[in-house]
């Protein structure tokens, strides 16, 4: 791809001691722990807990329909210009904007996952329901907060080995909310589980406390007026300057991107497009819920899952986002997106295979999960790619952050409802289900490939023919 190609030019004369370097400067290790709080809590707030609910004797509908708890991963755009602009009483001034906001969250975190190792499902969810949206809502503000950190804390150059040492640090963590939550909860019991890993949310706190604050941009505020709000502002000045306030920011911030999506991709295409990202990760959210109860149903011990399932799986999981990425470099991205979507449906295939088994093997489970993580892992990256590719220079934060809150909350949604569907079918059945919800999206492929001239294009250009058809790095 174009820009694949002016970076590496860029790239090559540096030398790899000197590219490598950037590794150990200490903002990029700062992330590589920042990446590990990131990623803590996401497992157990839903999949972890899943086995857990499982146990306890809860029903599969009930377990599903805790994936909405899960929702304000998806929400988190609502509340990000807050998180953005407001300081917090003494944090701001002692930490800095962006540190506080970060601290704050993190001691959420650590609150929530206490509360959740203090729970029992027996006794009834209603607890359970309240501290996990607890624990996500937090969860979403430190992402936020800590994106916001990642990209005002290091230069252009060093956003790459940033993005790196964040992704290795998430996925560590990944490994210590699911492995090692499960073989916690195998040895000892789901309580002692969980507060273990709410003790490992200090490793947020710690990091935080000891990074600096980043310099924002000066006039922030002045850059992201819109001709658009001005105007509608001069037409409102009779309004109460709280209203005309309110009104200024959502024309900024929500009316304008979405207008210049539209104003770049006209028509259908603009239409068409939208479905495709609401409909792409389908299977991978709806069989996501019910895995793990499917696991614990066919007969497999939690040690087996924690190792089998995630520790080998995340690890394959890393080989996928590296393939992900030869994919896009050979075959550009709506190609590399069928591949995605093949191998999720695959993956479902797979799962309804091993349904089918009355004697549950480390093998079967092996191959069924290996297949699963590539397949979500190279479905993943290249539609992150994608959905990078669609943004606008001028709105790349709004634009990325609406596109992705299109798609998990299309997923969510689906997902919600899988318990409901494997407890009147059955796991072979649904995992036939599953594999069948990647066809919208591969049919919507195929025509947004023909629209544009060619599989091979890394994006359907815009209506101005300008660099952002191009897949931005970073």
């Amino acid at each position: 791809m174009h820009m694949d190609r002016v970076n590496a030019r860029r790239s090559g004369g540096r030398g790899w001691l000197q590219a490598l370097a950037v590794y150990g400067e200490p903002r990029t290790l700062a992330m590589l722990f920042l990446g590990f709080s990131s990623g803590l809590p996401f497992f157990p707030a839903f999949q972890t807990m899943t086995v857990w609910l499982r146990e306890s004797g809860i029903a599969l509908p009930l377990i599903g329909m805790m994936a909405w708890a899960t929702i304000p991963y998806s929400l988190k755009f609502l509340w990000a210009p807050v998180v953005d602009r407001m300081p917090l009483p003494l944090l701001t001034r002692l930490l800095g904007r962006r540190r506080a906001w970060m601290l704050l969250a993190q001691v959420g975190i650590a609150i929530g996952l206490f509360q959740l190792a203090a729970s029992e499902p027996t006794a009834g969810m209603r607890r359970i329901v309240i501290w996990d949206l607890f624990l996500t809502f937090f969860a979403a503000t430190q992402d936020i907060a800590m994106d916001a950190w990642r990209i005002e804390s290091a230069p252009i150059a060093m956003q790459g080995a940033m993005a790196a040492a964040y992704q290795v640090g998430y996925r560590i963590a990944l490994i210590a909310g699911s492995a090692g939550a499960l073989t916690l909860a195998q040895a000892y019991n789901w309580h002692l589980s969980y507060l273990g890993i709410a003790l490992l949310a200090s490793v947020g706190l710690v990091t935080t406390l000891c990074v600096r604050e980043p310099h924002a941009p000066a006039s922030r505020e002045a850059v992201e007026r819109e001709t658009r709000a001005v105007e509608w502002l001069e037409r409102r000045a009779h309004w109460p300057k709280p209203l005309r306030d309110a009104g200024e920011w959502f024309i900024a911030a929500v009316v304008c991107p979405f207008m210049d999506f539209f104003a770049r991709y006209r028509g259908w295409i603009a239409i068409i497009t939208l479905a495709l990202i609401a409909a792409y990760r389908l299977t991978d959210y709806a069989e996501g819920a019910m895995t793990l109860p499917f696991f614990h149903d066919h007969g497999y011990s939690n040690e087996q899952i924690a190792w089998v399932v995630k520790i080998i799986g995340l690890t394959l999981s890393v080989l996928g986002v590296f393939i992900a990425g030869l994919l896009v470099a050979k075959w550009g991205l709506l190609r590399s997106m069928v591949v995605g979507s093949i191998l999720m449906m695959l993956s479902s295939s797979g799962f309804a295979l091993l349904a089918t088994t009355r004697t549950p093997t480390l093998l079967g489970l092996g191959i069924a999960n290996g297949i699963d993580n590539l397949g979500i892992a190279v479905q993943g990256t290249v539609l992150i790619a994608y959905l990078s590719s669609l943004t606008s220079q001028k709105y790349t934060a709004t634009q990325y952050a609406l596109f992705s809150s299109l798609f998990a909350l299309a997923g969510k949604t689906v997902e919600g409802f899988s318990g409901f569907v494997s407890h009147a079918a059955g796991y072979v059945l649904f995992f036939v289900y599953t594999a069948s919800l990647s066809i919208p999206g591969l049919v919507l492929l195929f025509w947004l490939a023909r629209s544009a001239g060619g599989a091979s294009r890394p994006a359907l250009a815009p209506a101005d023919g300008g660099a952002d058809a191009h897949v931005r790095s970073g």
